[in-house]
């Protein structure tokens, strides 16, 4: 699992580029062939050497193709193999909202008002997150304009504190968080899907629900398998298909409003729950609502003009978002009352039913686009995590090639979608997603806690974005009350998720610091990479100076 390039002893192994492109290796290599100093490149058939002692950090671990990720990824026109940079500002924001913006929002926006009980706290509450969650992406985009490499909190947690919080944070992420999330949303559009398909249909079939849903996928990762532009514009038109969506929702509540339809907002808070507790465990729901804005910094250095365009997207779609769900929220609550809300498994549609008459069946649409979206976002973001761990040494060496014709991270891409069908399977997705909310709010504390430390340890360190001092503080402060308060409210929930990310702890010890263990899968690891080079006709990332 950790032969990403390097071994425990500092070993290093890089991929050529092959000589040709019609070279046919006849068998994969059954020995590493050391490259001395001035030799020539090995031919293709030979594809691992070992590196120069200064190729390895002080901690034993890969580096990776820039030094430790410090180099600037550029898109080169050069045939230099590496991540291009393609990306600029509007594709920024709308990749965040297109994967913060997803089924949630339209199919189960009632577990706030569930839990606290009232019009007015509920719309409190959804404010609030908005606003917390800008701060954190805030704080997150010093960290990610600072340390500009693909992972975000992965990449953050290991320059701060080293390989094993930063593993525990790739695992927890890309083996559970992730896959269940993107798979949660594939089922949300297959659903609808089939829904539509069969209109007199009762009970929507299991079968054909979870096929259209590994169709959805398969196209996706097709998608980002072939070009990065390809992508980022099938996430511009359905970002904006969400936006539509959502303005029609609070264009329709606006004109209840307007014709008097007040009686929800006579006694806002009648009926509040002011325990704070349950209070805290509310902010859960509308947090994996807003989830989803860490995304970009997974892709920074794909992202033309960083330290300006990660800021800007940030406070351009994280600002749109806050106005536009708690807007939405105050929209449903004119049309439902909050009774109708809790009883609904899809408020959008028990909203379009009641208020757009036989324009009703535009949401079921608005919905499989929202859905595309959201997945589509997830193939082009997350895959770049895999792509980190693998460039630390963290994953399989075969996670971190790179595509010689379309410079994109092809096995990181099919491995996480690969990951997002073993969970189409499991039926208890939805209670894991609950569980793996609490751990990524237990994530993104350590980021903040990161981002403190090179304050105060590097406070000379370039930052060419920097957020005021007091964000953080505030953010990690926030995070501490989210952690503590649900573990009084709902303590089994909270120690399955601090138990989902100690489960990475075992794993580590046996895949990373065992280096005996590791020695051992040293050669089917070099098999699999072979593979993957000739199969997605992929080599090791080159470093650009």
């Amino acid at each position: 699992m950790s032969a990403t390039g390097t071994t425990l002893s500092g070993t290093k192994r890089s991929t050529p580029h092959p000589t040709a492109p019609d070279s046919r290796p006849s068998k994969p290599p059954s020995s590493a062939t050391p490259l001395k100093s001035g030799s020539k490149k090995l031919p293709a058939t030979e594809m691992y050497t070992e590196p120069k002692d200064s190729e390895t950090d002080s901690r034993g671990e890969g580096k990776g193709p820039h030094g430790g990720g410090k180099g600037d990824l550029k898109g080169r026109d050069d045939g230099t193999v590496c991540l291009k940079k393609e990306l600029g500002l509007l594709e920024g924001v709308t990749i965040i909202m297109g994967i913060v913006i997803g089924a949630g929002i339209f199919v189960t926006p009632t577990g706030v008002i569930a839990i606290v009980g009232s019009v007015g706290m509920s719309l409190i509450v959804w404010a609030v997150t908005g606003v917390m969650s800008t701060i954190g992406a805030l704080c997150f985009a010093e960290l990610g304009t600072m340390i500009p490499e693909s992972g975000g909190m992965y990449s953050y947690l290991y320059e701060s504190f080293g390989p094993l919080p930063a593993f525990l944070c790739l695992w927890v992420t890309v083996v559970v968080r992730n896959a269940a999330g993107m798979a949660a949303v594939t089922l949300v559009f297959s659903s609808y899907l089939v829904q539509a398909a069969l209109p007199h249909c009762e009970t929507v079939p299991d079968l054909p629900v979870r096929l259209f849903a590994i169709v959805l996928l398969g196209f996706l990762t097709w998608v980002n398998c072939v070009n990065v532009r390809w992508a980022a514009q099938v996430q511009n038109v359905f970002t904006a298909s969400k936006v539509v969506a959502l303005t029609v929702i609070i264009v329709t509540g606006a004109t209840y409003l307007a014709y008097g339809r007040t009686q929800n907002y006579e006694k806002p808070f009648q009926d509040t729950n002011w325990d704070f507790a349950a209070i805290a465990t509310s902010f859960y729901q509308s947090l994996f609502t807003y989830g989803g804005w860490e995304n970009l910094s997974y892709m920074v250095e794909e992202l033309k003009n960083p330290n300006r365009n990660l800021p800007l997207s940030i406070i351009i779609s994280m600002s749109l978002i806050t106005v536009v769900y708690t807007l939405t929220n105050v929209a449903y609550l004119v049309v439902l009352t909050p009774a109708e809300m809790i009883a609904s498994e899809a408020v959008a549609m028990t909203f379009s039913n009641r208020a757009l008459g036989v324009m009703a069946w535009i949401m079921p649409m608005f919905v499989l686009c929202s859905t595309f979206g959201s997945v589509n976002g997830g193939c082009f973001t997350q895959a770049r995590l895999i792509f980190a761990g693998s460039r630390k040494g963290q994953l399989p060496e075969a996670l971190g090639l790179v595509s010689v014709d379309k410079f994109l991270p092809v096995p990181a891409v099919v491995l996480n979608s690969l990951l997002t069908l073993v969970m189409l399977v499991s039926s208890d997705m939805l209670q894991l997603i609950q569980y793996v909310t609490c751990s990524a709010t237990l994530i993104s504390f350590g980021c903040m806690c990161a981002l403190l430390w090179f304050r105060y340890k590097e406070p000379d360190r370039e930052r060419p974005y920097k957020v005021w001092l007091v964000l953080p503080v505030v953010y990690a402060i926030l995070q501490v009350f989210l952690l503590v308060l649900p573990l009084i409210h709902d303590p089994i929930t909270v120690g399955i998720s601090i138990a989902l990310v100690a489960s990475g702890l075992p794993v580590y010890y046996l895949a990373i610091h065992r280096k005996d263990i590791v020695e051992k899968c040293d050669q089917p690891l070099r098999k699999l990479t072979y593979c993957c080079q000739m199969l997605f006709r992929s080599v090791a990332e080159e470093k650009v100076d």
